[in-house]
């Protein structure tokens, strides 16, 4: 039996949005209701980390309830035929949810919090909340373990290594302008196979091998799994 093909997914908040989770940049997304200087930067946290610990306590009650959807499912699914690699963008836990077993989070994960003195001291966030007070072992204060607008993106080296080592790639509900993280279809190899799953309409005239799927999530998903079984 051969190898398994290497499938590297890519997913932003457009594969989350069909599970009732709110997008940042789509009207009626978050960032109408609060401005990222007040919430999603350090200047955010030093000046008021009542109001940043609320903004994210809020939001993961809102993932807490979420489900995953059947285009979560289906890419965990995949796995039964490819070696299939997620990278997303998106903090919330429902590609775990859905049984997807590599996962490697960009810009963090709602579900941990991390000491503000050691980024390698990461905790579960059992309650649903973080809290002023709530320590780390050495007793700094817990901040949410997300990437931040203005801080690096610590797994961003590691992504590009997993994108250029992919036979297939698959991007799906990213809005691809969001930097660092957008420029990884580029990484991908001019004659590697690339799938965009998304209903927007996208400049890559300058990605080779690259097929554009102008659909929702979950359709696109559907669609797009049709053509991987004729892979088989």
């Amino acid at each position: 039996m051969s190898a398994r093909k290497k499938i590297v997914v890519f997913s932003g908040a457009g594969m989350s949005a069909e599970s009732g989770i709110q997008t940042f940049r789509d009207s009626g997304g978050l960032w109408e209701k609060y401005r990222i200087e007040d919430v999603a930067t350090p200047d955010a946290w030093h000046k008021n980390p009542e109001l940043v610990l609320d903004f994210y306590n809020q939001r993961r009650k809102q993932i807490i309830q979420a489900q995953p959807n059947e285009a979560h499912r289906m890419v965990a699914q995949w796995q039964e035929f490819f070696d299939v690699q997620v990278i997303t963008q998106n903090i919330d836990d429902l590609h775990e949810r859905a049984g997807s077993k590599k996962v490697l989070h960009l810009h963090g994960e709602i579900m941990k919090a991390r000491s503000t003195r050691d980024p390698d001291l990461l905790y579960p966030v059992r309650s649903g909340e973080i809290r002023m007070g709530d320590v780390c072992e050495t007793g700094a204060q817990l901040r949410p373990h997300i990437v931040w607008f203005g801080e690096l993106v610590p797994e961003m080296e590691n992504a590009a290594l997993l994108v250029s080592q992919a036979e297939i790639f698959v991007t799906i509900g990213t809005s691809l302008n969001v930097y660092p993280a957008a420029g990884l279809i580029s990484v991908s190899p001019d004659h590697v196979t690339k799938y965009l799953v998304d209903p927007g309409t996208f400049n890559l005239d300058y990605i080779k091998n690259l097929s554009h799927i102008k659909m929702g999530a979950v359709d696109g998903i559907k669609h797009l799994t049709d053509v991987l079984k004729a892979l088989l």
